[in-house]
């Protein structure tokens, strides 16, 4: 985000008829690109996939409370099948955007002093508290965006809950042909199968 121009981001949301306003409130419902970094290998969001956010702004005494649901894009595997997943994913966020300090300062205090209380909403910084830029004029939501999905995607996805997955030994979809396996010997008892063979033939040769 360009701190001097914020308004050029194309995370920003415009919050300046709402910001000195408690009790108003913002609708926001509309595209963003996807930040970089979201996923890996195995199930990403693609950098610049629209992501959808619906919710809105509530203006409160010392800063705003964004609620809304996010939809993204999401591709995958499988990490049982491996098969291809292409799927919107959706969550709810909740987050706190405090006014700047010395512009909300002035605005509380109104130039009686020093001695003036503070009126906070009970809002405590923490992992969910973004800043505003542009002199409490816009939300940059970029960061709010990668940090809630990269934290709600699943560390291994499925197709479905119950997929089979692979073969271990052939690598076939259990998932398609359920019944498939191999007869397989239990090599612990290999050695006695082999002695049972060898008794059997000298059994044979005495006879």
């Amino acid at each position: 985000m360009n701190a001097n121009h914020p308004e050029t981001s194309p995370w920003a949301v415009s919050i300046a008829q709402v910001a000195s306003r408690p009790g108003q409130s913002k609708s926001v419902d509309a595209d963003f690109p996807a930040p970089s970094g979201i996923g890996d290998e195995v199930i990403s969001i693609k950098e610049g996939a629209p992501v959808h956010v619906c919710g809105s702004f509530d203006s409160i005494v010392d800063g705003l409370v964004l609620t809304a649901s996010v939809t993204a894009p999401v591709t995958a595997e499988c990490s049982r099948c491996l098969k291809p997943l292409n799927a919107n994913h959706t969550i709810t966020v909740t987050a706190f955007f405090p006014y700047a300090p010395d512009v909300h300062d002035q605005r509380r205090k109104g130039g009686h002093g020093e001695e003036e209380v503070d009126i906070i909403a009970g809002e405590e910084e923490g992992d969910d508290t973004y800043p505003l830029a542009g002199n409490n004029t816009f939300a940059d939501i970029e960061a709010l965006l990668r940090d809630n999905l990269v934290e709600s995607l699943p560390l291994k996805p499925l197709c479905r809950p119950d997929c089979q997955g692979l073969c271990p030994q052939c690598g076939e979809d259990l998932n398609e042909h359920p019944d498939h396996h191999h007869e397989v010997s239990d090599i612990r008892w290999s050695a006695l199968e082999s002695l049972k063979a060898q008794l059997e033939a000298e059994a044979g040769d005495d006879k």
